[in-house]
C-alpha cells in the first residue's frame, strides 16, 4: 500500500463537518469516491476524534 498524500485526502473529505470521529470521515470518504488506500488509511488512524483537517493530516502522518 502506497501513502497517502494529505493533499489528496482532503479532497474525499471535502465538506466534513468538524469535530469528526473515524467514522465519519470513512462515510464522507466512501462518498467522495475514494480508493481503498485511501479507505484503508482512514481505518488505521489511531485517534477516533478529529477537531479539524489538519488533526486528520497529521494522524495520517503518524500511520508507520
Amino acid at each position: 500500500m502506497s501513502k497517502v498524500n494529505p493533499i489528496q485526502l482532503q479532497k474525499y473529505l471535502k465538506g466534513m463537518d468538524y469535530p469528526a470521529n473515524k467514522q465519519d470521515l470513512l462515510d464522507r470518504a466512501k462518498q467522495e469516491g475514494a480508493d481503498e488506500n485511501i479507505l484503508s488509511t482512514l481505518k488505521q488512524l489511531a485517534e477516533d476524534k478529529f477537531e479539524t483537517p489538519a488533526d486528520v493530516s497529521k494522524a495520517v502522518g503518524n500511520i508507520e
